[in-house]
Order: structure tokens, then sequence, then C-alpha cells
């Protein structure tokens, strides 16, 4: 029979976990008894969040990429007798930015793949500095999220 998971979510430990997150192994549970990887059901949840943010990212995307193509214009937006040089330094100043949104929002979508990556894995949740489970309340504002806040903090300590 198979023991389940136990419910308990590590936050801080002095035990050491048994798996390696960066290797690709599944982390076990600690000999203390603490949860080192998320349930079938936490990673169902997350899986739905994920694939949510997802849909929401790539229909901003598609708008983003529409504005920058102008599809949706007649054309006339420099034929008008208003158009100067001016106007056409903040349109061009407006459509870097948004390529700049585009391109972030890219990248957002390629994280989220790789979030269901880990998540089919089951290494999802798993801090890749420290290989300690991030908190549920972190996953779930940033789904994507690789690193704890304690390993995010000390990482922007490091750089600064």
């Amino acid at each position: 029979m198979k023991a389940k998971p136990v419910k308990t979510q590590k936050t801080k430990s002095t035990a050491p976990a048994t798996g390696k997150a960066k290797s690709g192994k599944i982390a076990k549970a600690t000999s203390s008894g603490e949860k080192t990887i998320y349930s079938e059901k936490d990673l169902a949840e997350f899986r739905k969040l994920i694939l949510d943010k997802m849909e929401e990212a790539k229909t901003d995307h598609a708008l983003l990429k529409i504005t920058l193509s102008h599809t949706e214009d007649n054309g006339t937006d420099d034929t008008s007798h208003t158009f100067n040089s001016m106007e056409g330094s903040a349109d061009s100043e407006t459509k870097e930015e948004t390529a700049q949104l585009a391109l972030r929002q890219e990248k957002y979508i390629k994280n989220l793949q790789n979030a269901l990556v880990r998540i089919e894995n089951k290494t999802y949740g798993i801090c890749r500095i420290t290989g300690n489970l991030i908190p549920k309340k972190r996953l779930l504002s940033v789904p994507h999220a690789t690193l704890s806040m304690e390993a995010k903090q000390a990482q922007k300590f490091n750089q600064d």
C-alpha cells in the first residue's frame, strides 16, 4: 500500500532534502517527515492555474501583434494634414514600447510552458537553489517561479 504525502509545507528546515531538484530527480520526504514535493491534487491545481494564465497571455500577445502590424486600421494614419514629425516620433516610440511588451509576453508564455514541463516531471515548486519546496502562496501568485523568496532575496543581495 502506498503512503500518502504529508500535507505540511516546508518553509525552513535544518534537515537536508534527500533528492536533488537541479538534477531532475524527484525529491523525497525528509527524515523529519516534511513534504518536499507537491501532491497530485496540488499539481493539478497549479496546472489549471498555469493553463488559464497561458491562455490569457496568448490572447494579450495576439492583441499586441495586431497592434504592431496595424492590420485593423485603414492605412490613412499618416495622410492626415495634422500628421507631422512630432507625431511620427511619438508613434515610433509607442510602437517600440508595444514591441517590448510583446517580447515580454512571449518570455512569460515560455516560462509558463516550462512550468508545465516541471509539473509533468514532478519537480514543480522545488527551489532550484535551495532544493526546498517553494510556498504554495508564492506559486499561486507567480506560478512560473523557480526560486523561493529566500533564494531570490539572496540572489538579489549578491548582485548588489
